[in-house]
């Protein structure tokens, strides 16, 4: 559904941020409900366990759940009670929630969600992030909030040439937090995120004060190519390395 989002952005300067509203018509949702349910199922796994891959009986569950559990209105309207942008970068739409904390002089970050994610998986951080106080904290642990789609991903544009990796959108979200006004500013990222941060930190941009990653991405280089060739660890390693 992305190329639909881009009906509600109005094409301006090519570094103005605009408000962004997400409201998908219903015609489209009932269309993709109608060809979840118009799967044709393979006849059911041959074993009683998982070993021959995901089991019929689970898929069709989750069909089930996106065409009658799954309340996109919902979603949609939480997606909307916050403050959404898109401006654009490089020729690629940038999609983005915004939320200022009340506290002054609140620490800016910017987050960055994974595969197969999207800002979603953020929303619960905000809150607590913009309005410590209400949560056990102090005013001075404040963050201003920026979330953005990856391009490509959820609201934001696809990219129509190569060469939009880890490293150029690392560059990017320097851009648009500096185009937001932050001077100074810290980065988290998860998953594909972690990568995006990673590069962050290796980049340096002025004003970029830390990084924070929940996937450790500084591993030796001979333990990597093991672990992902599923290959015995290297010799000489410690305890807590082979772990």
């Amino acid at each position: 559904m992305n190329q639909l989002s881009t009906a509600a952005a109005t094409t301006t300067a090519a570094d103005s941020i605009r408000p962004f509203h997400i409201n998908f018509p219903e015609a489209a949702l009932v269309d993709l409900r109608r060809r979840i349910n118009a799967t044709r199922w393979p006849e059911r796994e041959t074993v009683s366990d998982a070993t021959q891959g995901v089991q019929l009986a689970t898929m069709q569950k989750l069909t089930s759940y996106w065409t009658s559990g799954y309340d996109w209105r919902r979603v949609e309207k939480r997606l909307n009670s916050y403050p959404n942008f898109i401006t654009n970068i490089d020729g690629v739409d940038i999609h983005f929630i915004h939320v200022k904390s009340k506290h002054a002089n609140a620490l800016p970050v910017i987050v960055t969600h994974g595969w197969p994610g999207s800002i979603i998986e953020q929303l619960k951080i905000i809150d607590p992030l913009t309005n410590p106080t209400a949560h056990g904290g102090r005013a001075e642990d404040a963050f201003d909030v920026v979330i953005p789609s990856m391009p490509g991903y959820g609201f934001s544009g696809k990219p129509v040439t190569t060469g939009w990796g880890p490293e150029r959108i690392a560059r990017t979200w320097d851009v648009l937090m500096k185009r937001l006004g932050y001077e100074r500013y810290v980065a988290q990222g998860g998953d594909w995120g972690a990568l995006i941060v990673d590069m962050m930190g290796v980049q340096a941009p002025s004003g970029l004060l830390a990084i924070h990653t929940n996937m450790a991405g500084a591993i030796p280089a001979d333990v990597n190519a093991a672990a992902f060739a599923g290959a015995p660890p290297p010799s000489g390693l410690s305890g807590l390395d082979r772990r």
